[in-house]
């Protein structure tokens, strides 16, 4: 079998920082100077940028940062079989299982975007996930058959976990032993607003934070103008750009099927799994751009709405007063339509 895997991982990274403030006024001489600092996490990277800080007070920050998302990472992983959600997974239990107030945080907020979407958006997909090619097992030698799939399907399902709270003490629980959660898809986000509450704890207020494709920011940058971000057009090129949006204090995630793939059989499968038929998405929605109060909001709905395709997600949008900005593949065109609560945070667009 013919089996090519193209851009997986990291490289699924949405959002980039691009020259998006060279309309302002230019920077003067004695102006605050901007440090970025970098580093990797969860399989992708981790940006911060920071205005006027000094060498030493950054090298303690990187290390801070760095130590907190490998905390996150042993938090979420499910890469690790020590991790603390791993520990959830392998256990056979359908007892209570003590967990921690983060991520009981995490589970409630994706359970609430699952049943929103009608399931598009399911934390308990990894055994379809994994099946595929996309979790911690090996990738597939030939496309899985349907009995494979409906066995896998079988094991999920948002219905089987439950996030309770008892006397102060979080706990998860699930009522089939093999539930398989998977946090893959809001991981950056929990991670991305982690790092913003840690520059708050330090005192910092003017920052933008990224893990992976997920943002957030506060105040302004070195020129005195907003954090802006631009939204990459969703073709081979790294450095084309479709939008220009000023998020505002807000968090942002972008989903597409554009970078994490492989190809089997002179076929494209996408990492995106519908928890419906247990198989790659097929239709023609390529990004959807989400702005919420929180970076893990924004990466759920992101997430939930890309299974559910172009006319579903807008309806979706519409009832849930949502800040969309969707990329739809047509031929050998791309189309974008945004909601009205996103054009609020819209600076420019390609056309």
């Amino acid at each position: 079998m013919d089996i090519t895997f193209l851009r997986v991982g990291f490289l699924a990274t949405f959002f980039f920082l691009a020259a998006c403030d060279s309309s302002g006024p230019a920077a003067k001489a004695d102006a605050p100077a901007a440090t970025v600092l970098e580093g990797k996490t969860m399989g992708t990277f981790w940006r911060v940028s920071l205005v006027n800080i000094e060498k030493h007070r950054a090298d303690e920050l990187r290390a801070k940062i760095q130590t907190q998302l490998d905390a996150d990472d042993q938090l979420l992983s499910t890469y690790k079989n020590d991790s603390a959600l791993m520990r959830f997974n392998l256990s056979n239990s359908t007892s209570l299982w003590p967990v921690s107030e983060a991520m009981a945080d995490i589970v409630t907020e994706a359970l609430h975007v699952g049943y929103k979407t009608n399931g598009a958006m399911d934390i308990t997909v990894g055994p379809l996930v994994n099946l595929w090619g996309f979790g911690p097992e090996k990738q597939p030698v030939k496309i899985p058959d349907q009995a494979q799939i409906d066995d896998a399907r079988a094991r999920t399902g948002l219905r089987h976990l439950t996030v309770m709270n008892q006397y102060g003490q979080q706990y998860l629980q699930k009522d089939i032993p093999d539930l398989f959660v998977d946090l893959s898809t809001v991981g950056e986000g929990y991670a991305a607003d982690h790092l913003a509450t840690l520059m708050s704890q330090e005192g910092i207020s003017r920052y933008l934070v990224s893990v992976g494709g997920a943002l957030v920011s506060r105040g302004v940058n070195a020129s005195q103008q907003p954090w802006r971000v631009a939204i990459q057009k969703p073709t081979d090129s790294q450095n084309a750009v479709q939008a220009v949006v000023d998020i505002n204090g807000h968090g942002i995630s972008t989903s597409g099927s554009y970078r994490n793939y492989y190809e089997l059989d002179g076929k494209r499968v996408s990492h995106v799994i519908d928890p419906l038929t247990g198989r790659p998405i097929a239709h023609n929605l390529v990004s959807v751009t989400v702005i919420a109060p929180t970076a893990l909001e924004a990466d759920a709905w992101d997430t939930g709405l890309m299974v559910l395709g172009p006319e579903k997600a807008k309806q979706v949008v519409r009832q849930e007063g949502l800040a969309v900005y969707m990329i739809t593949k047509e031929g050998d065109t791309f189309k974008t339509w945004m909601s009205p609560q996103f054009k609020s945070f819209l600076i420019s667009e390609a056309n």
